[in-house]
């Protein structure tokens, strides 16, 4: 019998920034694939796959074209999904990849989660650099998500 290893506080890596827009807006961009590469700030998210959901849903499957060194393919499977609230999603390695919203007056609290605790080879992760170079690629998509939600919001 195998048992999982014990999660590991040094796999969670959390950012949060107050964004001065309502949770469904920035919601609606969390929920949509194509616009995942425009709000990436670590420069390995390139694209959707073709023939994926427009929205994403609870068990919704969806393929991003990435980069790390090279490029390759990977299919994610949503795996929380409370609308307006919160939206997970991982794929065959484990980690999650979480997003909260907190409504705070005219602002909404955004937390972005890499969750990697429950990778039963996630020394892996910190070998390959990722649990180093992480939080400045969450806070720089936290500030990529706002930009692009401040400038929709100003389009009307």
């Amino acid at each position: 019998m195998t048992t999982a290893p014990a999660p590991d506080p040094a796999y969670l890596i959390s950012r949060e920034r107050l964004i001065k827009a309502p949770a469904e807006r920035i919601f609606e961009v969390l929920a949509r694939p194509a616009l995942h590469s425009v709000i990436d700030g670590s420069g390995t998210v390139r694209g959707e796959q073709p023939n994926g959901p427009e929205r994403l849903s609870l068990g919704a499957r969806f393929g991003m074209e990435m980069r790390i060194g090279a490029p390759y393919r990977i299919l994610n499977r949503v795996t929380e999904f409370e609308e307006g609230r919160r939206i997970a999603w991982r794929h065959f390695s484990a980690h999650v990849w979480r997003y909260t919203l907190e409504p705070r007056g005219d602002s909404t609290l955004v937390r972005e989660e890499w969750d990697g605790r429950a990778v039963p080879w996630r020394i892996a992760f910190r070998l390959a650099g990722f649990t180093r170079r992480h939080p400045a690629s969450i806070e720089a998509t936290l500030a990529k998500l706002e930009d692009h939600v401040l400038q929709e919001q100003r389009r009307g």
